[in-house]
């Protein structure tokens, strides 16, 4: 086979071509780090990348979601420890006005220390986090508290007009920490059960006199408080005849019920939920018995004895923010747990994204020079093949 100079020529320069593209890749090989830049180039890679990339963002959305986590419990933490302070300081005054050493004036004093404290629940209650209210369920664009001063002022009527009133089942009424709810009525008396029984006991059952803590208010206005006996042998409630002004009646919407939980995933399938129920802590009967305590320390009829019950009430409130409290800080100890997990599967994923796409720089650049040298001595070759023809002399 005759070898022409046009044959010469034309493979000499589809070498240098293709050396030309090899510099290219590794051109962008070097500068972008990447294996490929197309998936053209190496589809394996590029479906092994978009898989390997996936699971990296997923990892970091998750640690987004970190971020509104921990603000959320952050701030129910703060204003919990806060509220657990204000109804200790209110303790304290409560006790402080139980001495009978203390005038009637200097008992309203307290009171009105008091109802500043009991503004200053209120506005815990209604914490804001990324302005959502964060003790309101999932119900974050509402506030979970309205004006607490109005709650013993709508429906005083039910002392006058009893069973007449028509509104009768929009309202509970608060003493010594516990709500009642409007159940029925008995022998020409309003019912009020204890809320919290409501699903275990009920008024048709035969022993609901003998079981179920309950107010009665009669149609003169008598209020009597009931609750079971807790001697075994005796099927007899104890009864206990109580003042008016130491019930508080409030409207059910005074104070959200709102008990869903907010939840965020912060795992494939886990999910944590970032709220507390705040039905425990701000709720009707917290800031119903504050109501009742200043009420008390107003009335200049009553003695330090009277107002020694109250002092337990707020015990039992202050138990109830500290089991709450310690309810949020397990979990954000199982939130900062899952925190390093994600760490560490974010520092794996990244590594094995990298494996798959990141080019071994020390190896590209002597690829790189390698192909250098070799394109050099293409050149230098093909300028040596490549003779003078005719033309060149007749020029």
């Amino acid at each position: 086979m005759r070898v022409t100079q046009m044959m010469l020529s034309t493979n000499s320069l589809k070498h240098i071509n293709q050396g030309y593209n090899r510099l290219a890749n590794l051109q962008d090989q070097l500068s972008t780090g990447k294996r490929i830049t197309k998936a053209s180039q190496d589809p394996v890679v590029a479906m092994k990348g978009m898989r390997y990339r996936s699971q990296v963002n997923e990892v970091q959305q998750f640690q987004r979601n970190l971020r509104e986590v921990y603000g959320w419990m952050d701030a129910a933490d703060s204003a919990l420890d806060e509220a657990t302070q204000t109804v200790q300081r209110i303790r304290e005054l409560a006790t402080q006005a139980s001495n009978d050493t203390y005038e009637s004036t200097q008992r309203e004093n307290i009171a009105k220390e008091i109802k500043q404290l009991r503004e200053h629940l209120e506005s815990l209650a209604n914490t804001k986090n990324s302005n959502k209210y964060i003790f309101n369920g999932t119900n974050t664009t509402k506030a979970p508290v309205i004006n607490t001063s109005e709650m013993d002022q709508d429906h005083t009527q039910l002392f006058d007009e009893g069973a007449a009133v028509d509104h009768i089942d929009s309202f509970n009424l608060t003493y010594a920490g516990q709500t009642f709810r409007h159940v029925g009525e008995k022998e020409g008396a309003l019912i009020f059960q204890d809320v919290k029984q409501m699903e275990s006991v009920s008024i048709d059952d035969d022993d609901f006199d003998q079981k179920a803590i309950q107010l009665h208010v009669s149609a003169e206005g008598n209020v009597t408080f009931s609750s079971p006996n807790p001697a075994k042998d005796s099927n007899e409630p104890i009864t206990q005849t109580l003042r008016q002004e130491d019930v508080v009646i409030s409207n059910r919407n005074s104070v959200s019920a709102n008990t869903q939980k907010v939840e965020i995933e912060l795992m494939k399938g886990v999910t944590i939920p970032v709220n507390i129920d705040a039905s425990k802590v701000f709720s009707t009967a917290l800031f119903g018995d504050i109501i009742r305590l200043e009420k008390a320390l107003e009335n200049s009829a009553l003695d330090g004895g009277d107002l020694t019950g109250y002092i337990d009430d707020m015990f039992g409130h202050i138990d109830h923010l500290v089991s709450e409290r310690a309810e949020l800080g397990a979990r954000i100890n199982r939130v900062e747990m899952i925190e390093n997990r994600l760490m560490e599967q974010d520092v794996f994923a990244k590594r094995i994204m990298s494996d798959n796409e990141d080019v071994d720089l020390e190896k590209v650049i002597i690829d790189l020079t390698t192909q250098e040298s070799i394109h050099r001595a293409a050149l230098a070759v093909g300028a040596r093949l490549i003779q003078p023809s005719l033309l060149d002399f007749l020029r």
